[in-house]
């Protein structure tokens, strides 16, 4: 288990992926991006994620403007559980782990309630076996977030680790994040990107197992889910703030994703807030 507590001016590292889960608190990068598979978010000031061994993720400085922000980073091998997994008890960490390999961000309620965890266990650097303890007990509070959600719309584990594939994946993925409000054409994408078209779309289709069109819409999907639990936005004002040219265009690619409309997705989540 690597537990470290960084000051961060900015954010550097490049989309990339490890064999360990990574359990990650931001506190004061409202405005960076998050990236998890192929969900591209903007955050606020605090975040907590969790990732599965495998899966591609960075953060990016975007609209932050903060130049000093705190993290506290867990990396662990998902094994030092496995003796527990099988056992009544540790269920919900074992759909946990399994929803990990799409992204898992917490909601603000548990991280009030994990950051003093969190806090105390970046702080002792002696005692591993009461570390060990202490991350057993963290990691069974965070699974029974009733409002913890997947990230990515599908598992993104990725075999072998390509950092400049990676790196030119993230910046056309940071490109399409910034420009997913217009009616964004392959031609521009691929002429940032320094590519044909024919060649990016391979290249999208090998790296995200998606087309073009398809990974616009799941980052306008994704900056819709946000806008219907954190903002009143009427359906149609999401709608076409996110990108979309016509609400039943949008209730469609909504559905398919999600399984649910917009609505029924906004109303399922205010039901769940008031969950005890």
């Amino acid at each position: 288990m690597i537990i470290s507590r960084p000051q961060k001016r900015g954010f550097d590292f490049p989309l990339h992926v490890h064999p360990e889960f990574e359990l990650n608190y931001l506190e004061g990068a409202a405005g960076a991006l998050r990236i998890a598979g192929d969900s591209v978010e903007e955050i606020e000031n605090q975040d907590l994620v969790l990732v599965a061994g495998g899966t591609k993720h960075a953060y990016a400085n975007h609209n932050c403007l903060n130049e000093s922000v705190s993290e506290i980073t867990i990396q662990f091998h998902s094994g030092i559980f496995d003796s527990m997994l099988n056992t009544r008890h540790f269920k919900t960490i074992r759909k946990m782990f399994e929803d990990a390999t799409q992204g898992i961000v917490f909601s603000s309620e548990m991280i009030v309630k994990i950051v003093p965890h969190l806090t105390t266990l970046s702080e002792n650097n002696t005692d591993s076996f009461h570390n060990f303890l202490h991350m057993v007990e963290i990691i069974k509070i965070l699974s029974l977030d009733s409002k913890m959600r997947r990230l990515s719309s599908v598992n993104n584990i990725v075999d072998g680790y390509y950092s400049s594939e990676n790196e030119r994946l993230e910046r056309i993925l940071l490109f399409m994040h910034a420009n997913y409000k217009q009616q964004l054409m392959l031609a521009e994408v691929a002429e940032k990107s320094g590519m044909s078209e024919a060649s990016l779309t391979r290249f999208l289709k090998k790296r995200t197992g998606k087309t073009f069109i398809d990974n616009l819409n799941d980052i306008r999907i994704s900056q819709a889910v946000c806008k219907l639990i954190d903002t009143h936005d009427t359906i149609t004002e999401i709608c076409y703030n996110c990108g979309f040219n016509n609400i039943s265009n949008f209730n469609r690619i909504f559905k398919k994703r999600k399984e649910c409309t917009p609505t029924e997705y906004r109303e399922k989540y205010e039901r769940s807030r008031f969950k005890v």
